[in-house]
């Protein structure tokens, strides 16, 4: 007969508080969303986005009305797309060609390239040198490519899949150079199919750092019709801050404009939030796959 285990008295004492500061951070990180949310479907906050919020205050959908038929925001939201996509494409392929490389042991200038690419995580020109570099030398200054191009390699990143790389078996790398396969069909046969969690992992990093990213676009881009939404969303923010202290006098308008911006939050988080799902499963085997060999 199977002898049933019981924890002791401190394990369970043990568990309740863990499951207790896990509740807590639960509510920490869940609050601010659910807050955003609250105020965006609430139908007058003004006065009030300082209290604290567990139901809408009335109940209104204008501010997402407002939200999805501006132009500004449906333009940035094409713009942001496209620099999610075409940036983490580039992103992901100028980063696995570069971890590759770094573990071919018969790549002559393996180690030198390696430290060169470490010193740019410790080392940087600064912002004014990097800008000059961007727009007087490179041409980017009010590009969509000034927000792809600068950091197309993450050092982190790199060294996190070419870690990867490393742990997978050489004999299979030397069972396609049998077959009279090169370097490209070890890539693509062999450690692209392997590297699928790692993969990933990197195409939320970079998915997830492009949607959020919009310094760059303040500084190189001129025209508003390339601003993508992160900064259409700032634009916007500061515009209804400028709107609340207007006082009472803003009427209905500050009230609009103080959902609106809350609403324009819930817009630009959710898309983003909706794919994590779909990667979930890859994240933590990925993760622990680049970061610990063998």
């Amino acid at each position: 007969m199977a002898m049933v285990y019981k924890p002791s008295i401190g394990e369970k004492i043990f568990n309740i508080f863990n499951i207790l500061i896990m509740a807590v951070m639960i509510i920490i990180c869940l609050y601010p969303f659910w807050y955003c949310i609250t105020c965006s479907l609430s139908k007058d906050i003004v006065g009030q986005t300082h209290t604290l919020m567990l139901l809408p205050k009335g109940f209104s959908i204008n501010a997402y009305k407002e939200v999805l038929v501006r132009a500004d925001i449906l333009n940035g939201y094409k713009i942001t797309i496209f620099v999610v996509v075409v940036g983490t494409v580039i992103n992901l392929v100028a980063t696995t060609i570069a971890a590759f490389l770094l573990t071919r042991r018969n790549f002559a200038i393996r180690g030198f390239l390696t430290w060169m690419m470490l010193i740019t995580m410790y080392f940087g020109g600064g912002m004014i040198p990097t800008y000059v570099v961007y727009t007087q030398v490179l041409g980017l200054e009010d590009s969509l490519l000034s927000l792809i191009l600068p950091g197309a390699v993450s050092v982190y990143n790199m060294i996190v899949m070419r870690t990867n790389f490393d742990a997978i078996p050489r004999s299979l790398e030397e069972s396609v150079k049998v077959d009279g396969g090169n370097d490209m069909h070890v890539l693509w046969h062999i450690i692209i199919p392997l590297s699928k969690a790692v993969i990933s992992v990197m195409v939320l990093f970079y998915g997830v750092g492009h949607w959020n990213a919009w310094f760059n676009a303040m500084l190189y881009l001129r025209d508003n019709s390339k601003a993508p939404l992160q900064l259409v969303l700032r634009h916007l923010l500061i515009v209804s801050s400028g709107s609340q202290g207007a006082g009472a006098g803003a009427g209905d308008s500050a009230g609009l404009a103080e959902n609106l911006k809350f609403a324009n939050i819930i817009v630009a988080t959710v898309p983003i939030l909706l794919v994590y799902p779909f990667i979930q499963k890859y994240f933590v085997k990925g993760v622990m796959i680049g970061a610990v060999k063998g």
